[in-house]
């Protein structure tokens, strides 16, 4: 299973970091590179959408959802409880059953033992830093009471807002083209808010009072990703407000906000892939967000859209890269 960078020195370097890590160093999409490289920016693209991922159980998941459990279109053109309530507990049990799931197999019955996994450290316990002196418990308290809550604070004002008509709504039959374009953009368009967003939460002063509890977790696990305070669930959410502006078949918004709140239980699951009967079954973990928890003040964004390379905040996880860092740090006094 291993698959660690062919430069004898760089993998010695890495290796006491690290557990576990990919071949160094890491890349970043090929997909906005230039001079252009459609061939490689395809296989990317293909990489999400055409093998068992995240991105395709996400969209799977959205259309079931808003086929069988959808509250219908009069229902939700007045604010009630009942269809409230409705989508708030299909969305807390949608994020226990992905979470709890990864977190079960990966962390407490150990289903694939230390095989590809990033940090050889286990979760943390009886620590006052975390939320009942317990980091899972931490991260399941923030990430169901806040996370979900905020979630379906945003799903429901815009089924709303779209059932009165105050929003511009498509179906997928009658515009294929635009839809399936849509879809391929909506995780590029979520990775570009997402950067803004997280530079903006790693300003000091906001920093201290919110981003830190998410920075908690240095060490991250299934229930880790989702665990944020909840003026950062806002910041965090607010990406689905394009379709407010952009004409958006719901499923298109179902799916975007499972990306949004699903896909960071698997990106922090801290495994690089799920092993089941020893055959490699999903790519799981983000070593470059992985690289973020660790080291803090680089990669912000994601591999998708590389502003972190424009702005030189890019940590491709080699010793040298961790010293520039860490080098960065000190000259901001941190």
């Amino acid at each position: 299973m291993s698959d660690r960078s062919d430069d004898p020195e760089v993998a010695a370097g890495a290796a006491k970091e690290w557990n576990w890590n990919p071949a160094l160093p890491i890349p970043v999409s090929p997909v906005f590179s230039w001079p252009p490289r459609p061939v490689s920016a395809v296989k990317w693209l293909a990489s999400y959408w055409l093998a068992v991922s995240s991105t395709v159980i996400e969209f799977l998941l959205a259309v079931l959802v808003w086929r069988l459990t959808q509250p219908d279109w009069a229902t939700m053109e007045t604010f009630s409880a009942g269809w409230i309530a409705t989508i708030w507990l299909r969305n807390l049990v949608l994020l226990t059953l992905v979470a709890g799931s990864l977190h079960l197999w990966l962390w407490r019955f150990r289903g694939q033992g230390q095989a590809l996994k990033f940090d050889a450290r286990d979760m943390v316990k009886d620590n006052g830093r975390f939320t009942f002196r317990n980091q899972v418990l931490d991260n399941m308290f923030w990430s169901l009471a806040s996370g979900v809550t905020i979630w379906t604070g945003f799903e429901v004002v815009y089924f709303w807002l779209a059932a009165n008509d105050f929003v511009p709504v498509i179906r997928m039959v009658d515009a294929p083209v635009w839809s399936a374009l849509w879809l391929l953009l909506i995780p590029l368009w979520a990775s570009f808010h997402f950067y803004w967003v997280h530079r903006l939460l790693h300003w000091p002063p906001i920093y201290a009072r919110v981003h830190s509890l998410h920075h908690r977790n240095i060490n991250v696990g299934p229930w880790s990703g989702m665990s944020m305070h909840p003026i950062e669930h806002l910041f965090y959410f607010s990406s689905v407000l394009i379709h407010l502006i952009v004409p958006s078949d719901p499923i298109h918004v179902i799916f975007h906000l499972y990306n949004l709140a699903l896909n960071p239980a698997v990106s922090h699951s801290g495994f690089e892939k799920l092993f089941v009967k020893e055959r490699s079954r999903m790519a799981l973990g983000d070593f470059f967000h992985q690289l973020h928890h660790r080291y803090f003040e680089c990669n912000y964004g994601t591999a998708e859209v590389p502003w972190d390379v424009v702005f030189g905040s890019f940590h491709n996880g080699t010793p040298e890269a961790t010293r520039r860092i860490r080098d960065r740090m000190r000259k901001l006094g941190r």
